[in-house]
């Protein structure tokens, strides 16, 4: 029940990516019961490869925190993280990664690798999928189906 109420916070955030034309894609980051961090995806918007969801609610969790460390934290994201996103979770010693949708393009949770559980790395992630897994996945669809559209005329 606690991931689900967390993740429809994330899914706030990608409607908020939706709404402004970018992929919906969002996130929180939870620590002690309480969102220190949200972010969604605003790279189209803000002409920058790093505005990801992921990397823009990590950056405010830290700052909240007062570290880089985020030790204790959950990230919730309505999609699994890419190559980037997954390499900041682990560097940023996030706990937990839940999130809904897998990611066959992009994936670094599990679908094409698994960044946040490799022996190799100093640091692993707990990982949760499919909470909120339908909700996230129309919004996606959505977003694609009227973008091909657009793209159509």
């Amino acid at each position: 029940m606690t991931d689900e109420k967390y993740m429809k916070e994330a899914l706030k955030q990608a409607k908020k990516a939706f709404d402004i034309g970018e992929v919906p894609v969002g996130a929180v980051v939870v620590y002690d019961g309480k969102i220190i961090g949200r972010g969604y995806n605003r790279r189209n918007t803000d002409k920058v490869a790093l505005a990801h969801a992921e990397i823009t609610a990590i950056k405010k969790a830290a700052k909240y925190m007062g570290d880089w460390r985020l030790e204790g934290c959950t990230i919730y994201v309505t999609l699994e993280p890419c190559p980037m996103c997954a390499g900041a979770i682990v560097q940023s010693r996030l706990d937990r990664c839940v999130f809904s949708c897998k990611s066959d393009k992009a994936g670094c949770a599990g679908s094409l690798i698994n960044l946040l559980d490799m022996k190799e790395l100093n640091h692993r992630v707990e990982i949760t999928t499919g909470i909120l897994e339908e909700d996230c996945r129309e919004l996606l669809q959505m977003f694609f189906r009227e973008l091909r559209m657009k793209n159509s005329i």
